[in-house]
Formats: structure tokens, sequence, C-alpha cells
């Protein structure tokens, strides 16, 4: 570099870095001062069906991009243990006579195929041959010196990597739910044009072939027909076949103002000499519902994804950016969280910083709090628009062929509590994907209550589902009982539909949903049996978890495990109530009723806590993550500090017991629980170790390796990541803020400040909350004490409401 260069360069560069120094708006905005390295480092952006991890690199970046219902495998036809309910009466008889090792070995004959995987779409890549740039590669420090800004607006969704190297370059990512594409919007000023070239590589795992037109790129793949999950001991994972299974096409365009796009090898494009380019990326799979096969039936996606991208390509940047904001915008800005200011000093340092210093020197940080929060309701804007297609374990983002636990829907508390935030935060759109999954599950379900458990009436789901809507319980006769055969996840899943009326007061949706509610309820009360006059389970087993006998056996498989009670009563309760709401099905809401009354009563253990098993026995591992006895005081409601103190204090005792340290997701339901049980500083500590910095290598800033907590980019640390966390944590800190109820004569409660820590006192507001009874809320508070609220009915006239102000 001459003098005269060098002269010019830093002058630049130190005009971009005085540039880079406003005031960030703290609580909504990620912000790095360096690229990612790692996936946990990494920006999310999505539309709900489309996602992108944005990394941020200078000499490459590297984009993975996702598409939500690319899946291996086919529709689940085939019953795979179609006579496995002969055993069960063979399990009851061995748990009568308290052969615990008997059952559990039995058990394994009633185990179904495991679930199918999530699957990453690609990655994109931006190289840029600058001899610059190794300077960046060679020494991380230098990033300061090029003035690189990285960061994500969650209030517009919008991704923007800043940076200077021969003049500033500035690059903005979107996901576009209106034109269903994703935007990689590139500016280059002064001698940064990009006239050195950034060449434009593609990278799939999946069986594929990559064309190059003109200025598109042209990606055909397909996924696997059939996969076995990462932590089976299964030789080949993936089975492939180019006539089977679900396909895609990629097409990624680039629309340039200037200089000129060329071909490079036939599989890269290369763009040269251009002061501006948007490239335009989309995707359409082949799926077209669980009951079609992806290849006789399937969606034309290459026609479809033709489409999208000449329709993109028609409007301008400044068109499609509106279209975006104009979409997103009126969903993410309905809900405003105020824990008062965060000292600029600190909102300054880039979030990763924060993330480290509020958990290592226990810093003041009310935006980091709030902006957790918002976060949240971002991820799941951002990955819960797709038709009958939820959420997954990781959202919508996952860069694995191989992920942990497939990313597929675990249904004994993470497909659950990705959605527990879609309701009180004031996003009930989010829910539809949830609703219309759950609407289709009894077509299996209902095989499996047949074929597995011997029930002729209603629908059941195990441990995991997928896109497909399998329900049978996993293990194909060697998992593990404790969580291959729970059967209670059609009982959790379908008070999601019970809680979508409370919330919406949509008595039309209610009567489309209550078969299904019903046939849940109807599975429960087929699967009960009697033991000593009152209704229990059995063989039951509680999520994940392990039991020690008094003669010292550890144990999965029991009688009368309180979590399935607990599961039960809700569903039951759920259905009575939607049944008297409906005004139908009056013998039908007396079976319901004197089914609940002889349901088995909670019991209380010797250590204060609230049992778990029938008999009073230990667990083995006494701070085990899992706590789905617990069920009926959140997420359920027959369990509450007013109406049965006596349960509640035990709950406490349990949680007590439990311990704070565990893993991401089970962090996020404690917060909520312990919000339930009125205990603010308790669900405050939870939540400040929810926000814990991990690593992304695992290990915690002081070193010490953590269970879980956040990652840089704010991922919820499971540990490895998974996004249930952010949802729990989402959802808890709303629930430390309000609460409500409606009872049976349709009075709705609404509790302000039910759980509020002493952090937040001094000063805060919350406003465009949901509460149940069809209202929507915002109040603020000073000194722990509530100053003014306004209450407004959404969707119905208003009712009778009580309002609780605590202080």
């Amino acid at each position: 570099m001459n003098r005269l260069y060098r002269h010019l360069y830093v002058a630049l560069a130190a005009s971009f870095v005085a540039s880079a120094t406003n005031v960030f708006a703290q609580s909504t905005l990620l912000h790095y001062n360096r690229p990612a390295e790692y996936f946990e480092e990494a920006l999310p952006i999505g539309n709900g069906n489309l996602g992108a991890m944005v990394y941020g690199g200078i000499g490459e970046e590297k984009i993975s991009l996702n598409d939500i219902t690319l899946w291996t495998g086919e529709p689940d036809l085939k019953v795979y243990s179609p006579n496995a309910y002969k055993y069960i009466p063979q399990i009851r008889k061995a748990l009568e006579n308290e052969d615990y090792k008997l059952a559990d070995e039995l058990q394994k004959k009633v185990q179904g195929h495991y679930s199918e995987s999530y699957q990453p779409l690609g990655t994109l890549t931006m190289e840029y041959a600058n001899p610059m740039v190794a300077m960046c590669d060679r020494d991380k420090s230098s990033y300061k010196k090029f003035g690189y800004q990285r960061s994500l607006d969650i209030s517009s969704a919008v991704a923007d990597v800043k940076y200077n190297v021969d003049g500033s370059t500035s690059i903005r990512y979107f996901a576009s739910a209106p034109d269903s594409v994703i935007v990689m919007h590139i500016q280059a000023n002064g001698d940064g044009k990009l006239d050195v070239g950034r060449v434009f590589s593609y990278h799939c795992q999946l069986p594929h072939t990559i064309k190059v037109e003109g200025n598109e790129m042209i990606i055909d793949g397909y996924a696997a027909y059939h996969n076995m999950p990462g932590y089976t001991d299964a030789g080949e994972k993936h089975s492939y076949d180019s006539n089977r299974g679900i396909h895609f096409r990629t097409i990624i365009h680039v629309k340039n103002n200037d200089g000129k796009v060329y071909a490079k090898n036939n599989d890269q494009l290369v763009l040269e000499g251009c002061s501006e380019a948007t490239i335009l990326i989309s995707n359409v799979t082949s799926f077209n519902g669980n009951d079609k096969d992806p290849v006789k039936e399937g969606r034309n996606y290459k026609k479809l994804v033709r489409a999208r991208i000449d329709d993109a390509k028609a409007k301008s940047y400044d068109d499609l950016l509106a279209r975006h904001t104009a979409d997103y915008k009126p969903l993410f800005s309905r809900f405003t969280i105020d824990f008062g200011s965060t000292d600029e000093a600190i909102s300054q340092m880039p979030t990763d910083e924060q993330l480290l210093k509020f958990t290592t020197e226990n810093q003041k940080n009310p935006d980091l709090e709030e902006l957790y929060v918002q976060y949240g309701r971002y991820l799941l804007i951002s990955s819960s628009r797709t038709e009958g297609v939820p959420a997954n374990l990781q959202g919508l983002w996952n860069e694995s062929i191989l992920p942990p636990w497939s990313c597929n829907y675990t249904s004994n508390i993470n497909l659950e509590e990705n959605y527990w935030p879609s309701l009180i935060c004031n996003l009930p759109e989010m829910n539809y994907s949830l609703i219309g999954f759950i609407k289709k599950l009894p077509v299996t379900g209902e095989q499996t209550a047949k074929a597995y458990y011997g029930v002729q009436e209603g629908w059941c789901l195990a441990h995991n589902t997928d896109i497909w809507g399998m329900t049978c319980p996993v293990g194909q006769n060697g998992g593990d009982p404790s969580w291959a055969n729970w059967n209670m996840g059609g009982a959790w899943v379908s008070t999601h539909l019970w809680e979508h009326y409370l919330f919406t007061q949509d008595k039309a949706y209610l009567r489309e949903v209550y078969p299904t509610l019903k046939g849940a309820a109807d599975f429960c009360m087929g699967w009960l049996i009697e033991k000593d006059g009152k209704l229990l389970t059995s063989p039951a087993t509680s999520p994940e978890n392990i039991y020690v006998t008094d003669k010292g056996y550890h144990g999965r498989s029991l009688y009368g495990g309180f979590a399935d009670i607990a599961m039960i009563k809700e569903c039951l309760l759920d259905t009575r109530d939607a049944a008297i709401v409906l005004g139908e099905d009056k013998d039908y809401i007396k079976k319901l009723n004197a089914t609940i009354e002889r349901l088995l009563p909670y019991r209380i253990g010797k250590n204060g806590n609230l049992q778990e098993w029938f008999h009073d026995w230990d667990d083995e591992d006494p701070r085990h993550r899992h706590q789905s006895h617990l069920f009926g005081l959140f997420p359920g409601h027959h369990i509450s500090v007013k109406e049965t103190p006596a349960l509640a204090e035990a709950c406490k005792r349990t949680l007590e017991i439990k311990g704070d340290r565990t893993t991401g997701w089970s962090t996020g339901w404690r917060v909520n629980l312990q919000a339930r049980l009125h205990e603010g500083e308790a669900a405050y500590k939870m939540y400040r170790t929810l926000l814990s910095f991990v690593h992304p290598d695992g290990y915690q800033g002081e070193g010490k390796r953590t269970g879980g907590g956040t990652y840089p980019n704010l991922f919820d640390a499971h540990s490895p990541f998974q996004i249930d966390g952010n949802f729990g944590g989402t959802a808890g800190v709303t629930e430390m803020l309000i609460q409500s109820s409606v009872d049976t004569k349709g009075v709705t409660t609404i509790e302000l400040l039910p759980a509020l820590p002493e952090a937040w006192k001094a000063q805060g507001s919350i406003s465009g909350v949901r509460v149940r009874g069809g209202y929507e809320v915002s109040f603020s508070w000073k000194n722990g004490k509530v100053t003014d609220y306004k209450v407004v009915p959404v969707n119905r006239k208003k009712g009778k409401i009580k309002v609780i102000k605590n202080s």
C-alpha cells in the first residue's frame, strides 16, 4: 500500500468508526464488532418458512439456509408394532406384583419407529478476493480498524453488516414473508466498488445438482426417504433414493445495477464492478402435507419457486424492503416492555460482551433483559408462519443433517414450550402453525391408541413427532422406557387448543377444534384403570426421569405416576369447559366430571415435595431437569397459590430441592413455575440464570461448564442449542408481570405484578399483553405499585373483569 493510499485509507476508516458511535437502540438490537465464527454467534432471520443464519464475514461471508418443510421421510402410513397392545395386560400384571424390572423390560415391546429429521438446505458463501482482507484473517483485532459492525434489529427484522475495506461496504439482509424470498442487498462506495469481485458458491450436504444460467444459480436436490437419529447405533443413518423423499429447488438470483455478473466453473457466480446489487434467494420443497407422497403427490415446487423469484426480481429493493416492513412491524410492535434504561457505557458494548458481564460481574442491564423477551417474540414470528408446520427444536435454523434429537417435535415439553409466548405476548397468528399440526395428529394417533395401548376411542401422541405427524412411542423395541414409552403428548398438546380459545374467545374456532380436543380426552379416559377406588394410569412413566424404590431398584415404569394425572386432569377440565361453552354433549360433560372426581389425588412426600411417583420414592437425580408432575401449576391451571395452597407449597418445595442449575428449556419452565407461585425473587434468579453466558464451545466465561444459559447470539443453550428455552423465558417474564383466568361464570380475573422482583420495582411498563377472556392489557408501575392500567376488549364486547393490583 503506497503512502498516499495509506493516508486516505486511515482517514476513511476513522470516519467510518466515528459514524459507528451512535447510541444503539439496545432493547431491540443485537450488535457485534466482529463476524461470527460459530453458528451460535450468527444472526438468525426468517419469514416463517425460509430461514438464514448470517455470519457477516469479510473475506468469506457465509449464509446457512433452511426451509421449514425440508425433512427426511415419507407419510407415516404403516404401524410398526401392530400387536404391541397385547403386552399391556402383562405389564400391568407385573406392576401389580411390584415387579418393576419385568415391567421395564416388557415396556420395550410397546415401542415403534423413531421420528424423521429436519434437514439443512445449504450454505451460500461469498468470497471477497482482496489482499486487505487477509489482515482480518490473520489479526482479529483488525476488525476494529475496518470499523466493522454486525447487527440485527428485531424491531424491523433486518440484519446489517458494515465495514470499510478500500471504501465502505454495507450489506443488508432480511427474509420477506410477503415475497417469499431472502434478500441480501450489497452497497459499496469509493474504491470498495465490487471491481475485485465477489464469488458466490453454494454448498449442500444433501444429494444435489448445481447449474448457473445467466445471473442465476439453480440447485435441485432431495432429502433421504428415511433417517435414523444420530443418537442410535444404526450404521447407515440416511436412506436416499432420487425417486423418493422430499425434493427441493433453490434459486439464487443476482440483480445488479451496474458492473457485470458471470458464471465461473459452471457452478459459481461472480459479481464484478458493481456499486450496488441485490441477491434474491428462494426455495420450495415438494412437501404437500403429511399424508401426501412428496414425489407422486407433491407440490410443483419448481414452478412455484420460479414464480417467486420472477415476482421478486420485478420489484425494486426499496419496494421489497417496504413490503417486508409493512408485514413484520405490525406484528412486532403491538407489544412493548420496559424495565428502565441501561447505562450507556454498558449498552455500547457488543451484545456478547454485555451478556458475559451480566453473568460474571452481575451487572444491571434492564435493556438486555427486555431484549431477551422481545427476541423470543422475534424468533417466533420468524419461525412459525407455515400452515401445519410448527417451529421445531431449533425453530427454523439448523446446519446439520444429523441434528441433536433429530431437530424434531419433542412433545414431552419442547414443542409445547415453543408456543407459551404466542398468546400472552400478542402473537396469536403464530399459533396457527401449531393448531393446524395438532388437528392432523389424530390420523395416526387413533391407530397408535389401538395398536399400542388397546384403547378403541380417541387418539394419543407419544414422546416424539415430526412433519409427517407420527404418534407412536419410539425406541424400536430397544429404547429406554423413561423417554420412549411416555404417551401423554396428546393430552398435553390438546391443552393449547383450549388456551387459544380462552385468549381469543373465537367460538367458531372452538367448534372446529373441539373434536380433536375431545379425542384426546377420550384416549385419557380409555387409558385409565381403577385401583383402590381411584383412577390412575398403568403403565406410567414420568418424562425421562428415573425413580429408586425402597429396595434400591432404579426404575422407569410404574402405576399411578402423577405427571400423567396432572396432564389428564387438565385435558379433561379443558374438554369439559369447551363442551359447556359450545352448549353440547351434556352426557359427555357428566362423564368427564365423574372421571375427574375419581382421579388419584395428589400426594405430598416426606420432604414436603409434590410426589412424582405413586409411592414416596426418591429420584435417581434429585435435580432432574424435568418437572412434569408440576404441570398442574404451569402450564396447567388446577394448582394455584389461592385455590390449592398446600399443593402450591409442595410445588415450591419440589423446586427448592431441584435447585437452580439445569438445562436451558428447563430454566425457562422454572421461571414460569416460580411466577405462578408468586415467588418474584426466585423467578428472577432463574431468569438471570437463563441469561448466563455460554460460549459456543460449551463453556461459561469463567471457564466452568454450565448446564443451560444463553449463547452470544442469544440462542438458548440446552446445551446444545434448543429454541424452547428462548420461548420459555419470554413467556416467563410476562407471567411474572401479569396472569389471568376465566371462571365458570365468564368473569375474567387479571392479576398485575404477581411476581415482581426487587430489580424491576423502581419503575416499568408493559403494553399490548393479551389475557384470557379476550382482552389486551397495558399498565405501568412505580416503586412496586401499579400507577395506571388499561384493559381493552379484542374482538368481543366488554364483559365482567376483576383486576388485582399487587404490590
